[in-house]
């Protein structure tokens, strides 16, 4: 008889094709536990950026002084009793306006050219960072990835950041402050804060200083060219200078008029009309010395020194004019200061050729050699 032998080893092929289930198995969970590491990474690390930016585990936050306190570091505007600006005194020279003192042009031509899904976004446009990223690594440059509300609060920072990881964590809390701005503010008081405090040179700080400087007209009088160049300035004002590179700024006004037409703020039409205009600068140069009344002016600013010594503020502390945004009304008339100061000018002129005739001919004893 026969003795029966039981085998209790499998056969190599089964136990190879187990073998190749538990393998399969042992990747497939590492794959899930890989997929939600990098799918929760962001959110994580966002968190903790965001929570530590919170509790300022990267640097003490900028203030929201000058954007609460809009009349911190505003120019003291002189009207003439007839309501004419005389002139101002200032630190910067800045005089804010609020949204509806704004063309609707300068609105357009911004969100246009600078953040068209701005009605749309909490503060950060996660499609314009990922553009922005992609471009940086393809090298196939799109556009910028900051929304009007970064631009806003990166204004708040002072000191440039002197390093990638300084130029990081500013990154970060411009991405904190503007969730804040954006929950503490409405979308029309962002812009109007934006545009008051952009600085676009040549002594024109905000938007009613660069209307007054560049156009000698006031932010809600401004024409779509005129607001194209001003909203063209605010990518690199140094650059795109209308005194100095006035072509390079008519170039940069254009591209703005473009982006007006992609969106369909202007018709095809009007943009090949307004592309070809100049760009029709009305300089009005800002400096104590120009302007009318100018003897006038500097005798009240040592009655306004005194004035602000002699008086304080709800919270204490004395007046600054040259800060404090204040509005002085004199009693002079504008017409009849004009009317003075030419015939001041006529007069010079006439006692000028008199001095001249009175020497001509005297070189011995006259004052200058001629």
């Amino acid at each position: 008889m026969s003795e029966e032998i039981i085998s209790t080893q499998q056969p190599e092929q089964n136990k190879n094709g187990s073998d190749n289930r538990e393998k399969k198995k042992s990747k497939y969970r590492l794959f899930i536990i890989l997929f939600w590491i990098l799918f929760s990474f962001p959110f994580v690390l966002g968190f903790l950026l965001f929570f530590g930016a919170e509790h300022e585990w990267l640097g003490e936050m900028p203030s929201f002084e000058e954007l609460e306190n809009p009349r911190v570091n505003q120019a003291t505007e002189i009207y003439s009793e007839d309501k004419v600006l005389l002139g101002t005194y200032y630190l910067e020279n800045r005089s804010n306006v609020k949204y509806a003192e704004l063309s609707p042009y300068l609105t357009q031509a911004l969100i246009a050219t600078e953040d068209i899904r701005y009605h749309n976004h909490s503060g950060i446009d996660g499609i314009a960072v990922v553009r922005a990223v992609w471009g940086s690594v393809s090298g196939n440059y799109s556009g910028g990835g900051s929304t009007i509300t970064q631009q806003l609060a990166k204004l708040l920072f002072h000191v440039r950041p002197q390093s990638t990881v300084e130029t990081v964590k500013q990154k970060i809390m411009e991405w904190v402050i503007s969730l804040k701005l954006e929950r503490r503010y409405t979308k029309e008081e962002i812009i109007a804060m934006y545009l008051n405090k952009f600085d676009f040179i040549n002594n024109a700080v905000g938007i009613k200083t660069a209307s007054r400087v560049y156009f000698n007209t006031s932010p809600d009088s401004l024409k779509i060219n005129q607001a194209a160049m001003l909203v063209g300035m605010v990518q690199n004002p140094s650059l795109f200078n209308p005194l100095r590179r006035p072509d390079t700024t008519l170039w940069r006004r254009n591209v703005v008029l473009g982006q007006m037409m992609k969106y369909n703020y202007i018709t095809r039409e009007a943009f090949d009309t307004l592309k070809t205009a100049p760009l029709g600068i009305d300089y009005q140069k800002v400096d104590h010395k120009e302007g009318s009344a100018t003897y006038f002016r500097e005798y009240l600013r040592a009655w306004l020194a005194d004035w602000c010594n002699k008086r304080k503020k709800p919270d204490g502390s004395k007046y600054n004019f040259y800060r404090d945004g204040l509005r002085v009304y004199t009693t002079i008339n504008s017409k009849m200061q004009q009317y003075a100061e030419e015939a001041v000018n006529e007069h010079l002129k006439a006692l000028q050729k008199d001095f001249f005739t009175h020497w001509k001919g005297n070189h011995r004893h006259a004052p200058y050699d001629y």
